[in-house]
């Protein structure tokens, strides 16, 4: 029996995916092996040893203490995709209010209450809303992940030509594009082309200001901006001077700051990209799911600090083991293993930076002491024989 600890609410569709005969739902629980966690900052929250593992509903985890949890062999997964079709109907939904001024347009038709010219004030104010159509423009959509990609053919289908620009996309990814999506190799390739310019990658530092003075310079005047992936993707000042000269001539994002706020020409929502049900409980679900998988078979889908790692149980015993990646690791692991007298039936080892993880189903008897023996080696950070 596990015991799990949910942070925030957690759907019922995903805490479902958690069965009472395995897992207990225990809120209060000093010592549990398992959290379930949504937007909760667990920067300042202890972690007790009995952790096993932290699943995040949804992508981002700037919430947890990941190097903490990397050292205490603490394993943290995201839910990537599961919200993406939420963010994308939101980008489309922007790509087209924000080309036809429906916000400006929405606040000054409401102005008009109270008058008896209503009718006529519409016609003679609505042409200063002229926006123009999507269909035939460019769109440059950066990071062809699962949002991004998404994007990309629903923009094909308004009869947008679309460009793309991603250096690391995914074999999935690529699969999941229209052909009708042209690959660009640099932005410089892209951004000269665009009408209409979204942004869809993570927030790490190297794509930090991805949108900045210099790329915006190598845009065509009158280009529309729309991120709804990070704020800090874009350098606000950049894109302001940008407003200002016409370089831009409308930015729709979903990360208000002070200095973007009330700027003509600029449409800040509150951050509403995955706030749909249905995100929700798809999110609460693939984390529950990636959690039970974890902690009932030691396998590992979606980390953001170590490896995927999966394969079938083969029967016997299965030791799972977080260590540093170092030479000697695997022979030290596999040296107790031969003099514990255990037939490795199946092993798989995969590193991500300076962490590693070995998955090892075994055959033969198993000593008391063989978990403080692999344990014991320099290298191990956590062992779990189940």
């Amino acid at each position: 029996m596990y015991t799990i600890k949910t942070l925030n609410a957690i759907s019922p569709v995903g805490l479902a995916k958690l069965p009472a005969s395995q897992f207990e739902i225990d809120n209060d629980a000093a010592a549990p092996q398992g959290i379930l966690v949504r937007s909760a900052d667990m920067h300042e929250m202890p972690l007790p040893e009995s952790l096993l593992a932290i699943a995040r509903a949804g992508a981002g985890t700037n919430n947890i203490p990941i190097e903490a949890c990397t050292n205490a062999g603490i394993v943290v997964f995201n839910t990537p995709g599961a919200n993406a079709n939420a963010v994308a109907e939101l980008v489309i939904g922007a790509l087209i209010a924000g080309s036809r001024n429906m916000v400006d347009a929405v606040h000054w038709a409401q102005g008009l209450k109270g008058r008896d010219t209503i009718a006529k004030d519409v016609e003679k104010g609505k042409k200063q809303f002229v926006g123009p159509e999507l269909r035939g423009k460019t769109l440059g959509v950066i990071g062809l992940g699962a949002i991004g990609a998404k994007v990309a053919n629903a923009a094909v289908s308004l009869g947008m030509e679309v460009l793309g620009y991603d250096p690391y996309i995914s074999i999935d990814a690529a699969w999941s594009l229209s052909r009708s999506v042209q690959h660009c190799v640099t932005l410089g390739d892209m951004l000269p082309r665009c009408d209409y310019l979204t942004i869809h990658v993570p927030s790490l530092p190297t794509p930090r200001h991805t949108i900045n003075a210099q790329t915006l310079a190598m845009c065509k005047d009158g280009l529309r901006v729309l991120n709804f992936a990070r704020g800090e993707l874009v350098d606000n000042a950049a894109l302001l001077d940008a407003l200002d000269s016409g370089k831009v001539a409308h930015y729709f994002c979903d990360f208000p700051t002070e200095e973007l706020l009330g700027v003509k020409g600029v449409e800040c929502t509150p951050h509403l990209g995955a706030s749909t049900p249905e995100s929700e409980t798809n999110c609460a679900a693939m984390a529950a799911v990636e959690l039970s998988d974890y902690l009932k078979n030691g396998n590992i889908t979606h980390s953001v600090n170590l490896p995927d790692v999966s394969q079938p149980r083969v029967g016997g015993h299965r030791i799972c083991i977080i260590h540093k990646n170092t030479p000697g690791a695997i022979s030290a692991i596999t040296g107790i293993l031969t003099t514990a007298h255990l037939n490795i039936e199946n092993m798989v080892n995969k590193s991500k930076k300076d962490v590693a993880y070995t998955l090892l189903d075994v055959t033969g008897d198993l000593t008391d002491t063989l978990a403080a023996e692999l344990s014991g080696i320099e290298p191990a950070i956590r062992v779990r024989i189940l």
